[in-house]
């Protein structure tokens, strides 16, 4: 199950202004020119995890970098896998129509879910979305101080008899600017396209 709680809405006030649309979040319809539909939005900051192979990744790793961030985990059976695949579908569309501009942009998978995503899982998991979708994990801590910076809900669901559980979690992929700054939400709900019209949009 994945919702947006009320608490989150107020983090995101200028969206909700700038969009003038309700839940769920989806990015807005913007003409060219037009100020980033998240400009001004207390999202992002800085974070230290770690990638597949154990080495430290902090936000100011990224600094100079256009950023794609996603929050989800590896055992989800449906949502994040749809998520991530037309978050990266779209990006890599994007890669094939505007190669420079790709370039700098790093798009990022963060699991909520450190308890059984441990680097080399989030490894493995990310790579069959492609090559330059990186995925990042770390202690509980600091994941739980990732997600709150970037107002991303998450909590852990009941047991199953044989120990399994699902996460709920918000469903949001952030593109973010060189400077870290929040600029809008790809319509990861839509068709890859959509993600690499979004793209284009935005990323110069």
């Amino acid at each position: 199950m994945t919702y947006l709680l009320p608490g989150l809405l107020r983090r995101i006030i200028p969206l909700a202004l700038a969009c003038a649309t309700a839940l769920p979040l989806v990015a807005c319809s913007q003409d060219r020119g037009a100020s980033p539909p998240l400009e001004g939005a207390a999202i992002g900051g800085p974070f230290t995890l770690v990638d597949k192979d154990g080495k430290t990744v902090t936000w100011e790793s990224f600094k100079g970098r256009w950023r794609i961030v996603y929050f989800g985990y590896t055992f989800c059976p449906d949502a994040c896998p749809l998520d991530v695949q037309a978050m990266m579908g779209g990006f890599t569309r994007f890669e094939k129509s505007h190669a420079a501009q790709a370039a700098k942009v790093q798009p990022i998978f963060i699991t909520i879910d450190p308890a059984r995503d441990t680097p080399a899982i989030v490894g493995e998991w990310t790579a069959a979305f492609g090559p330059r979708l990186l995925g990042l994990t770390g202690t509980p801590a600091q994941v739980d101080k990732a997600a709150k910076a970037f107002a991303a809900y998450y909590k852990k669901g009941t047991p199953t008899p044989d120990g399994g559980y699902l996460m709920d979690h918000t469903r949001i992929a952030y593109l973010m600017d060189p400077n870290g700054k929040p600029v809008a939400m790809l319509p990861v709900d839509q068709k890859p396209d959509a993600v690499e019209a979004e793209l284009a949009k935005w990323v110069k």
